[in-house]
Formats: C-alpha cells, sequence, structure tokens
C-alpha cells in the first residue's frame, strides 16, 4: 500500500457500510485473510493509525502533550493493534471476494511488490513526520528541475489508489464522528449543530485538497525513492488494474472506519483526563 494511505484516499464510508450489508457473511478464511495483510502490508497500515493519534487533541485546541503519561497509556489501550486487526479481519471476512484478494496477493507477492511493501511499511511506521516530508519535498523540487517523467508516474501511483472527493468525505467524517463523541462525553461544548459541522468542514474543502495532493506527492517520492523509474511504472500498471482499485477501496474504507471508531473511542475517554472546554 501507498504510504498515504493512512490520510487519504478511501471510499465513501457510507456506501462501504451499504457494502456491507448487502454482502452476504462468506469470505475467504481466516488463514488467507491473515496473508493477505501480510503480504500486501495492510497490517502494518492498520498498526500505523495509531500514530495519528497524537493528531486527535488537535481537533479540539490541545496537544497531546497536554495529556501527559496518560495520553500515552490511553493511544495504547484504545489502539489495540490486535483489537484493529481483529475489526479489519471481521469486515474483510464479509467483503473482499476470492478473486480480488488472490489477485493482490499475486502482486504483492512478487519480488517488485515485496520490495514495495518492505519500502512501504518502513514508511508507514517512520518516527519523524516531519523530517519524512522535508526529504519528499525536496526530492519533488528535484524532479521539478530535472524535469523528469518520474514525477508523472508518482502521481499516478497516488491516484491510482483511489480518488480524492472520496478520501476528503472520509476523512471529514473522521472529524465529524470524532468532534460529535467528544460533545457527547462532554469534553467540549460544541457550539454547533451536526449539519454546521459538516458544512464547516466542507468549506475548507479547497485547502485540505491542496495540502493533500502535496502531502501524497512528496510521501510517494520519499517512499519510493531507492525505486527505478520502470519499477514506479510497473507498480502504477499494477495498480490501475480493475481489481487492485477494488482491493483498495475496500481497504481504505476499512481503514478509515477503524479510525473513525477509535478516535470516537479516544473522545469518549478524554473526559477522565481533562475538564471540559469550549470549542
Amino acid at each position: 500500500m501507498t504510504a498515504l494511505l493512512r490520510s487519504c484516499v478511501p471510499v465513501m464510508l457510507a456506501a462501504f457500510y451499504m457494502a456491507v450489508a448487502l454482502v452476504p457473511a462468506r469470505a475467504a478464511d481466516l488463514d488467507r485473510l491473515e496473508a493477505f495483510l501480510e503480504v500486501t502490508g495492510f497490517d502494518v497500515a492498520l498498526e500505523s493509525i495509531k500514530l495519528t493519534a497524537e493528531t486527535a487533541p488537535n481537533m479540539i485546541g490541545l496537544e497531546a502533550d497536554d495529556f501527559g503519561a496518560e495520553w500515552t497509556r490511553l493511544v495504547e489501550d484504545v489502539f489495540d493493534v490486535e483489537q484493529m486487526h481483529g475489526m479489519a479481519l471481521d469486515i474483510l471476512s464479509q467483503t473482499l471476494e476470492d478473486d480480488l484478494l488472490t489477485h493482490a496477493v499475486d502482486f504483492y507477492a512478487s519480488d517488485l511488490g515485496q520490495r514495495l511493501v518492505v519500502a512501504e511499511n518502513a514508511s508507514h511506521m517512520a518516527e519523524d513526520d516531519a523530517l519524512k516530508t522535508e526529504a519528499g519535498e525536496a526530492i519533488v523540487a528535484g524532479l521539478v528541475r530535472l524535469g523528469s517523467p518520474r514525477l508523472e508516474e508518482l502521481k499516478r501511483l497516488n491516484n491510482a489508489t483511489g480518488s480524492e472527493d472520496a478520501s476528503i468525505r472520509a476523512i471529514q467524517e473522521v472529524q465529524v464522528r470524532f468532534l460529535m463523541a467528544a460533545a457527547a462525553a462532554g469534553v467540549i461544548e460544541l457550539q454547533m449543530e451536526e449539519a454546521d459541522l459538516r458544512e464547516s468542514l466542507k468549506a475548507q474543502e479547497g485547502e485540505m485538497r491542496r495540502n493533500m495532493q502535496i502531502s501524497a506527492l512528496s510521501g510517494s517520492a520519499y517512499t519510493y525513492q531507492s525505486f527505478s523509474d520502470e519499477d514506479i511504472t510497473a507498480y502504477a500498471d499494477a495498480l490501475e488494474h480493475p481489481k487492485m482499485k477494488q482491493v483498495y477501496e475496500l481497504m481504505n474504507a476499512v481503514q478509515f472506519e477503524i479510525m473513525a471508531n477509535r478516535y470516537e473511542a479516544v473522545a469518549q475517554r478524554m473526559s477522565d483526563l481533562r475538564p471540559s472546554q469550549d470549542l
């Protein structure tokens, strides 16, 4: 999976819920699903959700450091890796068709696929996001100066893994669910109705889209810096296959649903860490 998966490219969660309701509970057996998670690197992408937790307090004007060691303990508890892993298996067991699973595993089990997963896993779990962003931006600037066609191939990678519109809607859904849960738990006093909150977030879409494009490009440039232009093109071709696009739509929907679910749990627990405040 590409390095920017954790911050973008899911399908609309509403459509995802409908798919879960309509698809009968069948799916590949547990062993095959476990192999799918490992071979594609999706298990590490899920684990990396925990690394985004420090941004949750920012939504209500706070910093993770404001909570000290209590925040670390809360994150370890709420973003339990085994629990998130189990949630993913539960959803995929009802939605991931066998032919799609086989198609994805066949590619990622190849030599190129496994080299990509190693690089993507390392990027997902990188502790210094600022350093990664700075390095990625420097690589992009160099490619621009050279007029390198590699830049367009990196854009193909990002475009192939999902639409910007779906990504933005999913990110907004995570924010809304977190803020509504925080208000319900008494962590904040929300000064607007849910519909007004959604409208406020929608007004920020232009800036969000620009930031997303810049972040995605620099992230891909950093993650795949050791790969040849031919490797990047081959990966873009693989990601543009209709079956792989379906796999990514599902994986991204699963990842963002788990993120939203865990952010709601964080919001509900934050009332035990800090007195209420207005937003």
